[in-house]
């Protein structure tokens, strides 16, 4: 699905150029749910506006689904991320003067799907999330945890290819979280592949693999499960001193 060779990105700063990404290679393959993890300043989010075709890249190659993509024109920019991608971020960015329902169908407004087309398959999403009940409420009338169901369903109903989720727990609770990441993986049990920037352990935890950044690099792939053996490791040990 993914396939990043050697992808570096600079932003001007003054006189003086920032090294975001200091040559990523990365692939991840179709169906994989998939964890990125690094402190602030790591590029995980320029990466993110890299692979959602928001921003473009300085050198490298990009390819989306087997496409190239590089210095797409706006148009084709557009076509791609309506055909491929869906997006999740963490303040939800639901338009206040729509009700649920309209900021569900939003994504086929702009594929030109008739209203009462859009709106009907927007209550299926909806409901699909748990929210038709609620489909008649603008996002101020909602909880934090409901606005994120409703951003949700709105990437899902393009029936995207690949979810790119920016801290879409980040403004959570506990219980709310684990209810977000629920339907995360019952769509990639589905087929659809998941890519979720995150600082939560716990979130990570529940992806197939984690991809760790630091100073615009990949430091360190692997396995969630991987990623706590050590922990557990350490437990066991303890566990047998106790003892």
């Amino acid at each position: 699905m993914i396939q990043l060779t050697d992808i570096h990105k600079y932003y001007s700063i003054g006189q003086s150029k920032m090294h975001v990404l200091q040559g990523i290679d990365l692939h991840i393959a179709q169906g994989e749910l998939v964890s990125i993890m690094g402190p602030s300043g790591s590029g995980k989010s320029t990466l993110l506006n890299i692979l959602g075709i928001l921003d473009d890249y300085d050198r490298g190659d990009y390819y989306l689904a087997g496409t190239h993509i590089k210095k797409l024109s706006q148009t084709k920019a557009a076509y791609y991320r309506n055909k491929f991608l869906g997006f999740v971020f963490q303040s939800f960015n639901l338009l206040s003067f729509k009700n649920a329902m309209e900021n569900v169908a939003l994504p086929l407004y702009y594929q030109q799907v008739g209203r009462r087309e859009r709106n009907k398959l927007a209550l299926e999403y909806l409901d699909r999330v748990g929210l038709k009940d609620w489909a008649e409420h603008s996002p101020n009338e909602l909880s934090g945890g409901q606005r994120q169901r409703v951003a949700i369903a709105r990437a899902l109903i393009s029936q995207p290819k690949l979810i790119l989720a920016d801290e879409p727990t980040g403004a959570l609770d506990t219980q709310t979280s684990h209810e977000v990441m629920e339907i995360f993986k019952e769509v990639n049990r589905a087929g659809m592949t998941v890519v979720i920037v995150t600082h939560e352990n716990d979130i990570s935890a529940q992806t197939d693999r984690v991809i760790r950044f630091k100073d615009g690099l990949v430091v360190n792939e692997g396995h969630a499960a991987q990623d706590n053996e050590p922990a557990a490791l350490i437990n066991d040990q303890l566990e047998d001193i106790r003892k």
